[in-house]
């Protein structure tokens, strides 16, 4: 029975761990917590440093005995994993990992790379219904006005009736469709290619190209952005496409900070010409101190959380187990990447 070398490089539980290896008896299941960054949070996927050189040559030796990667392992020796002579595959554990895997050669090589595609889709989802509501319900002005305990009546707004915008109708951008459909909103969508596909089978109201997004901007009260960062989508929101948008839109980023023109973007907000934004996702990351995003009484800033949640783990983990199963069965695996279009 021909065994396959496995190694875990970010940090999971050890009962998830457990499941793994019970996925099936081929496996040689490797996980050395000492090795691996330290969990943070729930569902933290940091990336291991190498520390000193004896960490550098343990790493070396698990690579390059590797058929079977989960996640990346250290950024460092992530160039060095094309020429890795046993690795065959790499199962992530974010869905946006195209320009990773571009930037450290993996698109020119054989290695299959998996996505965590789908995983994120509802939590991704609550947020912008969170940012419809926050805006819709003033809810950053009532902040403010509680820690003035300040006593003012206004009339807020319905979720209901309103039009949402979707860039991007892949997994996530097809749930939040759903999720605002439910709420009564009108949904108008993009995809790169149409592909004779309708608005019924992505689940929306209208279904455009991206090429024609300037069309759809202006009817827009909210525009979610939810597509992959690839040579297409570089700055798809610059000036001339904010400019377009109406005064009382709002902006909800879910993708990538570079999809932005981040100082358009900020300008628009501190002019009023843009009514507010819920940013999970920046251009630079942690967000510079400096910005001046984080200071704006119209932005919401989330610190590239909103697609976290406690089961995160355990549904990446389910998803490895079933590629798992596909990938020694010889059967196409889930999520593989696209390294043309990196997604």
């Amino acid at each position: 029975m021909n065994r396959v070398p496995l190694v875990i490089t970010s940090p999971i539980s050890d009962d998830l761990v457990d499941r793994i290896r019970a996925t099936d008896e081929r496996l040689d299941v490797v996980h050395e917590p000492d090795l691996l960054a330290p969990a943070r949070y729930a569902a933290d996927h940091s990336l291991p440093t190498l520390g000193d050189a004896a960490a550098r040559e343990r790493w070396d030796a698990l690579l390059d005995e590797a058929e079977v990667l989960f996640d990346f392992g250290p950024l460092e020796l992530a160039p060095t994993l094309a020429a890795r002579p046993r690795l065959r595959w790499i199962q992530a554990t974010s869905a946006g990992v195209g320009k990773l895997a571009d930037r450290v050669g993996l698109t020119q090589s054989s290695v299959a790379v998996t996505t965590a595609s789908g995983v994120h889709a509802r939590p991704l989802a609550e947020f912008v219904l969170l940012a419809m509501l926050m805006f819709g319900k003033d809810v950053l002005r009532l902040e403010r006005e509680q820690r003035e305990h300040r006593w003012e009546r206004f009339a807020g707004e319905e979720v209901a009736g309103k039009t949402v915008c979707v860039v991007g109708l892949g997994k996530i951008g097809r749930e939040v469709a759903r999720l605002s459909r439910s709420l009564d909103a009108r949904v108008v969508g993009t995809v790169r290619e149409l592909r004779e596909r309708t608005p019924d089978d992505l689940g929306v109201d209208r279904l455009e190209p991206t090429d024609r997004l300037d069309e759809l901007l202006p009817e827009a009260d909210v525009l979610v952005l939810a597509v992959p960062h690839t040579a297409l989508t570089d700055r798809i929101l610059d000036a001339r496409r904010l400019a377009l948008l109406k005064a009382d839109a709002i902006l909800v980023n879910i993708a990538r900070g570079d999809i932005v023109d981040e100082a358009a973007l900020a300008e628009a907000l501190a002019s009023g010409r843009l009514r507010g934004a819920a940013l999970d996702v920046f251009e630079q990351e942690p967000l510079p101190p400096e910005s001046p995003l984080w200071d704006l009484p119209n932005v919401f800033v989330s610190p590239h959380s909103a697609s976290t949640v406690a089961a995160e783990n355990e549904r990446i983990v389910e998803l490895f187990q079933e590629n798992i199963r596909r990938y020694l069965e010889g059967q196409p695996l889930l999520n593989l990447l696209d390294k043309e279009l990196l997604y």
